[in-house]
This record gives C-alpha cells, structure tokens and sequence, in this order.
C-alpha cells in the first residue's frame, strides 16, 4: 500500500524535473573500515573510538560497512538500484595529514572509485571532509587552529589535482555544525572537547578553509563546487513565552545563520556576533576572511532529518557541556509526532518550508537535498527486510520536495542516507539508516524494501499511488 499522502496520490503520481539527480550518500569512517590499512594515519574519530565510554558499546570504526574492500560490489549495487549518482566523502587520513609527497594507496582508492562509478553511469559527488580529522592535525589545535584551514587548502589541492579531471562536483565540507559544536562544545562527536571558545573559533575556521577550497577548485577545475549543510527550521516551543523565542532566535544563530550568511553574504549576523562575543568570535575573525569565505558556490546541500521545537527552559537535557553556546538554556518538548528509532521526530512539511525559504532568501541558488533518512529497528526475516517505515519516511520526504518544487524551488536532486547500514558515530552499529542492509559479521548485503521502493522511483522519476511491496 503507498504511503504518499492521499491528496498527493494522483493517478498520474508525484512526477520530477527531467534530469533531476537521483542519489544515495555515505561518508568515509562510517563505512570504509580498514582503518590501518594502506598508509591511512589516524583520525580523530579513531582516537575518539578508544576513549572508554565515548561510543556505544566500545563499537570502533573496523569493520564498519568494509567499503574499502568491497567497493566494486557496492558500486555494482548501486548500478542495479538505477542510482544517478553517489555522494562519499574522501578520507583525509588515507590523503596524509601533513603537507609534503600524499599517501599514493590512499588517492588510487579514489582514482578506482571514480573509475569504477563512472564506468557504471554513475555521478561521482565527492565530499572533502566528513569530520575525520587527522590526529596530528588535533594534536596542533584541530579546528580550533587557524592553521588547520590552511591545511585543509594542501590537502584540496592534493586531492582536486588527482581526481580533478574526472569529477565535475565537489562539495567542501559536510555538515560543519556538527564538527564544531557537537565536537568542539557539547564533546559527544570527536574530537571530544567541551570548549565553547574552541567550538566558535572551529566553527570560523571550517568555513575559511571552505573559501580557501572553494579557491583551490576554481583554479584548478571547472567543476560546480558547493558545501553542505545540516539546516534545521527552528521554532520556539510556545510563540508567546518569550524565553521560548530568544531560545530559539540563538538556536537558529548557532544552527543556521552562523553559516548561511558567511558563506552566502560575506557577513555574520549582527545578533550573532552579539551573542558569541563572550566565546571570542571577534578575536578569530580576521581581516579578508569573509572575502574568502564568501567565495561564490554554485549550489547548496541541504541535510535535512527534522526541526527544532525550542524552549529556553531548562529540563534533563539542557545543561552543561552544551553544543548550544551563547544560549542559557535550549531544551526540545516533545510534540507527540512520529519518532525515528533515533527518538527524532519526523516533520516532512518542514522540509517544504526550509527549501522554499532558502529559495526566497538565495534565489539564484541551485539546491540539492544532499542527505534525507531515518534509522529503524530493521529486522531481516527470510532474506527480507520489509521497512515498511522507512518507505513512509522516504514517500513523505519526497512529496514535501516535491512541494517545495512547485512552489518554485531550484531543487536539482535528491540523495537518500545512507546507502548502507553503517557506523553511525557516537551511536555505533546500534542504529540503522540504510537502504541496504549490512550483516556486520559476514558483510553481507541485502536491499531492503526502501531500497526497492527508491529504485522504482528513481525508474519512474517520481512517486506513483501503488506503492511496491
């Protein structure tokens, strides 16, 4: 039976754009493994992995999805689920992590990955960084170093020059709220610090190394280059509790604003700089970098997996270490809407809201939702995994898309998390987003219902009323 809302259930379906670009994404530490093989140097995740407690029952990197070792046979999986294209992220540990000759096993497993997806039809979209940090590099300060940016730039510079005549889009970093603040102040993502200071200027650095990239590709390809970010609608818990509303104008600051208006207006914003300047926003900032930062993009990833329902009363979760800096307290009251197994609440038609609202706000933008998804308690019976929620998830999400497109949205494609069950960070292997399957004993494949329901889609270029079974 389909899941699409009934009023979207045409006869003739949901259709897309023609050429809209149909993809799945993954990223480096969570599904690769192999992480001493090859010349690969350590990550801050790795180091983050071996700290008692850090990640859910001591789950490390190896052997994650084995990626590195099965790629050929993930990409021929992609091929027969009809994807257009595959975003992964390219480690920088398996790249070399000071400046000086690259690690050559590391850049040929990427020079086979292109080859190899080109060879099946498939678009490569490469992330530069997906959070794994070389160790040595923390070592020095990580992000919270100025320096780190700089080298981020060597680091593109290796990469674009090896892979540069066979990719036509690059994306700069994944979700940089995440290594800042979740990394750097709240301390539950690697590197583990719970420094508010640290988590601001990090915040500042991520985005001069994406102008610094963004620079490196101009001059070196004439690919489209772009950054994704994870945006989140953010609403105040009661409009007229004004504790609620300042909770979530500060939320949204560090959230959202922080990066849009850098990257897209060459500017912080005002009340931001306001709210930081207790946390040294005004010492990191130097002459020339929002020049850098505001390098012109050609499209925008938006990751979107639900909003933010904002109180600024405290409540179990709201105290220190916080991810939240320069905000009292930010709490999320339940509002009874379905959960993931990740306890997120799903609310499609914000995905229609936010996309409208950067169209209205950054109209020449192309988009692209860049990462969609929802982890469930799958069970595999049979050789089957009928995941009959995730396919809900996944119809909704494309008809709240679908909306957003005609209500005028540049929205060129669409990438569904993840390809693959993987290492889902703090969480380990205990939460499940994928498409696919992964018995983590035997790495064995097995396509789940989601996944044929996406192939379909991906056929039909767009959601039909009969759904698959």
């Amino acid at each position: 039976m389909s899941t699409i809302p009934q009023e979207l259930a045409t006869e003739a379906g949901l259709r897309f754009p023609e050429k809209f670009l149909w993809g799945a994404a993954t990223a480096s530490f969570q599904v690769e493994g192999s992480t001493t093989a090859d010349g690969r140097v350590p990550s801050i995740w790795d180091t983050f992995c071996a700290r008692p407690g850090a990640v859910r029952n001591g789950d490390t990197g190896d052997p994650a999805a084995d990626h590195y070792r099965l790629m050929a046979e993930d990409v021929r999986l992609m091929a027969d689920l009809g994807l257009g294209a595959y975003r992964f992220s390219i480690a920088w540990p398996r790249i070399g992590a000071e400046t000086g000759a690259p690690n050559p096993a590391g850049l040929d497993f990427y020079r086979r990955l292109v080859d190899t997806l080109l060879e099946h039809g498939i678009t490569p979209w490469p992330t530069l960084y997906h959070w794994d940090l070389p160790q040595s590099l923390e070592d020095r300060g990580g992000w919270a170093n100025r320096d780190t940016a700089y080298r981020f730039a060597e680091y593109t510079e290796t990469v674009v020059g090896a892979l540069g005549d066979r990719v036509d889009t690059w994306t700069t970093l994944n979700e940089p709220w995440c290594t800042a603040f979740a990394g750097y102040a709240g301390g539950r993502h690697a590197p583990g610090r719970t420094e508010p200071d640290a988590a601001v200027a990090a915040a500042h650095h991520l985005m001069l190394g994406h102008g610094l990239a963004v620079g490196v590709i101009r001059a070196r390809t004439r690919a489209t280059a772009g950054i994704t970010l994870n945006l989140f609608p953010v609403h105040p818990a009661n409009p007229d509790d004004m504790v609620d509303v300042e909770a979530a104008r500060r939320v949204d600051g560090v959230q959202n604003r922080i990066f849009l208006e850098p990257i897209l207006q060459a500017r912080y914003p005002l009340d931001v700089l306001d709210d930081l300047a207790p946390y040294g926003i005004g010492e990191v900032v130097k002459d020339g970098d929002l020049t850098t930062i505001a390098a012109p993009i050609d499209m925008l990833g938006v990751n979107y997996y639900r909003d933010h329902h904002v109180s600024g009363h405290s409540d179990e979760s709201s105290g220190l270490p916080s991810e939240w800096v320069g905000v009292e307290y930010a709490s999320f009251p339940a509002r009874g809407l379905p959960l993931t197994d990740s306890g997120w609440e799903t609310n499609p038609g914000e995905l229609t809201a936010l996309l409208v609202d950067l169209h209205r706000k950054y109209p020449q933008l192309p988009l692209y939702v860049t990462e969609n998804g929802a982890a469930y308690p799958d069970n595999i019976a049979d050789g089957r995994v009928d995941d009959h929620d995730r396919v809900a998830f996944l119809e909704s999400h494309l008809a709240a898309a679908h909306a957003a497109i005609d209500r005028g949205v540049d929205l060129r494609g669409y990438f569904y998390w993840s390809l693959l069950d993987n290492f889902e960070w703090a969480e380990g292997y205990a939460k499940r987003f994928g498409l696919v399957h992964v018995d983590y004993q035997t790495q064995r494949r097995t396509p789940k219902l989601s996944a044929r329901r996406y192939s379909r889609i991906i056929q039909e270029n767009g959601l039909r009323g009969d759904g698959i079974s």
